[in-house]
This record gives C-alpha cells, structure tokens and sequence, in this order.
C-alpha cells in the first residue's frame, strides 16, 4: 500500500507537463472558425514545404555544390601540377592562356610574401565549407580563400613550392557553387502562396454562411429580427442546417401563436364571467359579506392575468431601443408612496434593444418585489464586453442560497418566498427569468451587501 501512494503524485507529476503544455497550445490556438480552417490549411503547407526545402538544401543542392567544388580544385589542382612539373623562367602566359580560355579560370603568379592572413569564416556558408574541404583533400598545401561578399568572383591563393610563389585563381562563383537554387526556393514559396490566396477566397465563401447562420440564431435566441439579408446558401451541410434553423424558427413562432391566441380566447372568456360577477354585486346590497366576496373577485382577476401574462411571455412585441434610466426613474413615484428609499445608478441615456413592455414588466417585477420585503432598495446599471448588467439590492430577509433557484419555478411557494408577486400566484421571479431568457440574457440571486437580497439581470447589448 505504500509503495502504491508513493507511486500516485510522481505518475501525476509526469502527467502534469503534458496538460500544462496542452493547455498552453489550446489557450494560444486561434477559436474563430474561419482562423481555424486557415490554420489547417496553413500548417499542413508549412510542413511540407519545409520538407522539401530541406531535402533539396541537403540532397540536391549539397551534391550539386560538392560536384562543382571538387570540379574546381581539380583544374587547379592539374594548373598547379604543370607548373611544378614544367618549370618556365617568369613566362606563364601559356599556362595563363590555357586557364582561362579551356578551364575559364583567371591565373596569376605572385611573389611569395605576403601570404594573406586568414580571414573570417562566414557563419553559414555551403560553398566555404565544401571548398575548403576540396582543396585540402586534394591539393593539400597552404591555401587562402574568399568566398564572402556578393561578387560574381571567389579568390583563391595557394603557395607553391617549385617555384617559390603564390597561385592567385580568380574562378567564376557559379562554377563551383549551385548559385541557382534560389529560383526554386522563390517558385516553391511564390506557387504556396498563389495557392494559399486561392485557398483563402474559398474558404472565406465557404464561411460567410456559417457566419450568417449563427448571426441569425443569435438574433432570434436574443428576441430580435433575423438579418434581412440572410439566406440558405453555401456547402450541403451548411444549407441543411440553415433550413433546419429556418424550420424549427417557424414551429416556434407557430407554437407561440397558437398558444397566445388560446390564452386570448380564455382570457376573454373568464374575464366575461368575472365582469358578470362584479356587476350582480355592484347591484347586491353593501356589507361585510359583500366586501369579502369583491376582495376575492378582484384577487382573481390579477390571479388571472398573472398566469396569461407567464404564458404569453410578452413574444408578440417587437424590440426597440429602450433608455433603461428613464424606464427605471418611473418607480420613484411608487418609492415615495410606499415610504420606501430607492437610489438609481445608471449612465445617462444609456439605451438597450429590448421589449418595453416586457422590459417594463421585469423591473416593476424586481423593483415591487423588493418595496413588498425591504425598504431601500439600490439599482445599478452598467455596461461591459457587449452585456448590460442590471444590479437590485435591498436590505430585506433575503433567500436562503438553496431556495434561490427555487424561487424562479413556476408556482412554487416557498415558506416566506419573494416570488409571489402582488396576485399571490408565485409568478413574480418566473415572469422575469422567463423575459430576461427570451432576450438572450439571465439572471440570478446572490446574498446582498445590504442584508437583503441582490438580483443580477444580464442582457446582451
């Protein structure tokens, strides 16, 4: 048992690394998808044109080069051989001619001294190396060489013995050097990205109907109009989707209607009988009896209008840009009457895109929730990463943290709930949830640093 615990955290700490390192990578990784099919189509190219680049830099540029640097040393290492082997008294011009009209080498014979001092290796440099590996293999005497600079010419200095002297060659850089690989390393990367801008333009086609699709489910998941100019195009798949949406959109809305227009006949039913009620005791004779029987004709009524509000949802209004301050300065008037204190926060003409009549209906939810259990109440508003945040605080009993979620169900009366809105139908918190969700938004009950209650209503601008 206890080499098996000791085992545990250092198989953990192996473990570790890798998720550190994975989640590094995915936290860096673009997340729209248009960035991340470039990336696909990106990636895949790099790599294999990295491939290739490094097989012909290794394989055929490499080869090339050794070719032609051994080529080389071997005309001069044979100059060097008739010079020392057929000595002349300072008359090369033979041997000079013979070089540069049949070997295209330019030759020259200089004194012995000064032999130039070594020179700077260059950092990276194919033909140095390569040449400077020939000429000690083959002719294997000291020697100088220049190779860096842009010239067309490399320098090469090597001592002879017999004569005493230096053979100066001038050899042309292509002669010994594949100084041709940069066309096709400008036809690889020119050819990539031709074919990356043609990748582009059709990955960007192929995306635009995904984007307008999740546009327009947003649009209709916030309660407002679809854009005008969305339509089914695109891939197969990207149009059944599209179709789909449309589909479902159409059974929602149908749903809807057939509910409000039900909702509508009942209403009007029951509201007839209850004006048939209310005028036999208009015409009954006062008395404590009476008083009693209209109190519970009257609760019925806004009982009534409680539940057809909850099941109509207010989804026949139309969104419009609504100054959240102006709606909330209203219920000042109703502070006042019911000797409540009420301080508003919000930005000056600080508008939003929702329903008025369901905005309205939220707040007078929240804010009459608040009067019925406290007596201040503080309201907040402000703005952030495309979201309005609508704080209410008050000093009331507040809600147990595990009844909050309680509360919002339809019905639901708890043991001194403050979802019971003025009609005693505990539909107060579910009307307003159920507004907030139809605009895209939520919301949700915290502990107040008042005491009380803190609701936080969150809508997407």
């Amino acid at each position: 048992m206890v080499n098996e615990t000791s085992d545990l955290p250092s198989s953990r700490l192996r473990r570790n690394p890798w998720r550190i390192l994975s989640h590094w990578v995915s936290s860096r990784l673009p997340k729209g998808l248009y960035a991340r099919a470039l990336l696909i189509i990106i990636v895949p190219m790099v790599l294999l044109q990295s491939v290739i680049a490094f097989v012909f830099m290794e394989r055929h540029w490499q080869t090339v080069t050794q070719r032609l640097s051994r080529a080389v040393t071997a005309d001069i290492a044979s100059i060097i051989d008739t010079i020392e082997t057929y000595p002349q008294k300072d008359d090369y011009s033979d041997i000079i001619r013979i070089a540069r009209d049949r070997l295209d080498l330019n030759i020259a014979i200089l004194p012995p001294d000064p032999f130039p001092p070594a020179g700077s290796k260059p950092f990276f440099s194919l033909l140095d190396d390569t040449l400077r590996e020939q000429i000690a293999r083959q002719i294997n005497r000291p020697f100088w060489i220049d190779t860096v600079g842009d010239s067309n010419l490399l320098e090469i200095r090597i001592r002879l013995e017999k004569p005493e002297a230096v053979l100066r060659v001038f050899a042309k850089r292509n002669s010994a050097y594949a100084s041709n690989s940069h066309i096709f390393l400008i036809w690889m990367i020119g050819t990539s990205m031709v074919l990356l801008l043609i990748a582009v333009i059709f990955l960007r086609n192929q995306i635009r109907p995904i984007q307008a699709l999740a546009r327009a489910a947003e649009s209709f998941g916030k309660g407002r109009d679809m854009p005008k100019d969305f339509r089914i195009r695109g891939a197969r798949e990207v149009r059944q989707a599209g179709l789909a949406f449309l589909q479902m959109r159409e059974r929602i809305e149908r749903q809807m209607q057939q509910r409000t227009a039900m909702l509508t006949g009942v209403s009007h039913d029951l509201r007839t009988i209850l004006t048939r009620f209310k005028l036999q005791l208009a015409l009954t004779s006062e008395g404590p009896e009476m008083e009693e029987l209209q109190g519970d004709v009257d609760e019925m009524q806004r009982m009534l209008q409680g539940y057809i509000d909850f099941a109509r949802g207010e989804s026949g209004e139309s969104p419009e840009d609504v100054d959240i301050g102006e709606m909330l300065n209203r219920h000042e008037s109703e502070a006042l009457a019911k000797h409540k204190q009420l301080e508003i926060r919000c930005p000056q003409n600080f508008t939003i895109r929702v329903r008025r009549n369901a905005m309205a209906r939220l707040i007078a939810n929240l804010v009459s929730n608040a009067f019925r259990h406290a007596d201040r109440l503080a309201i907040k508003v402000n703005q952030g990463n495309g979201w309005a945040t609508l704080t209410f605080d008050d000093d009331g009993p507040g809600i147990p943290e595990d009844q909050r979620e309680e509360v919002f169900k339809p019905f639901m009366r708890l043991d001194q709930a403050r979802n019971v809105d003025e009609g005693g139908t505990g539909l107060g918190l579910s009307i307003a949830r159920d507004i907030v969700r139809n605009h895209g938004g939520d919301i949700n009950l915290h502990q107040s640093p008042m005491g009380g209650l803190r609701a936080i209503v969150r809508l997407p601008l």
